[in-house]
């Protein structure tokens, strides 16, 4: 009875969370704050929102009128597609945090990361019903059509930077200027990780041409 009731509660406090993302969608200030501060989200919902991301975002591919959007299906890589969407966001939550953290932002990591996911809603909830509206509208209605799937990734955007200034405490200028920070700090790993790469790529060869020559003198 008691583990039945607890799976109940965990239920309800996870479509509480999930539905709360439609809050933050249309009232940010507020939304985000409570977001954290009153705990009103969960990582499972934040979770669910990035997942339903990364489905709608396959689903286009599939589902989106040829009109609108041309499929190389023998060129595309499912992986390195989803990676598109994940690793900009793994950038994005790390440097943020690890920049607004030197300069007394009070985000944790796991914050920056469930805020960044909820103010991804907009994407699933507008490109879903765009994608299904692709197939039925013609070239000439096409830039409503554009204009919308635009105003899902702008909107996207000004979310999530809502939801920084929110759970930092920046004030609007603070938080453009550690926006623009971030987007720096996201380029800064871009080019150390390709350093890194790169020198285990190095070290690797010579390991096997070394392993050859000794092999060879054998």
């Amino acid at each position: 009875m008691v583990s039945s009731l607890t799976k109940k509660e965990t239920w309800s406090e996870y479509w509480r969370s999930l539905k709360f993302a439609f809050y933050c969608m249309t009232h940010p200030v507020d939304g985000f704050w409570d977001l954290t501060h009153e705990h009103r989200g969960t990582y499972a919902a934040a979770n669910t929102i990035l997942i339903a991301t990364l489905i709608v975002r396959l689903a286009k591919l599939r589902f989106t009128s040829f009109l609108f959007l041309q499929v190389y299906w023998e060129e595309l890589n499912i992986f390195l597609y989803l990676a598109s969407v994940l690793f900009p966001l793994a950038l994005w939550v790390i440097g943020n945090w690890a920049l607004t953290t030197l300069f007394d932002g009070k985000g944790k990591l796991g914050q920056v990361y469930m805020a960044t996911c909820y103010g991804l809603i907009p994407y699933p909830v507008i490109q879903f019903p765009l994608m299904l509206l692709s197939n039925v509208v013609t070239v000439e209605e096409g830039q409503f059509y554009s204009v919308l799937s635009a105003l899902s990734l702008v909107y996207a955007a000004i979310l999530i930077v809502s939801a920084m200034g929110q759970i930092h405490e920046f004030s609007a200028g603070k938080n453009l200027l550690f926006t623009v920070a971030s987007l720096f700090a996201m380029l800064v790993q871009v080019f150390i990780l390709t350093i890194f790469f790169s020198m285990i790529s190095q070290g690797v060869l010579y390991f096997i041409s070394l392993v050859r020559e000794f092999l060879f003198r054998l």
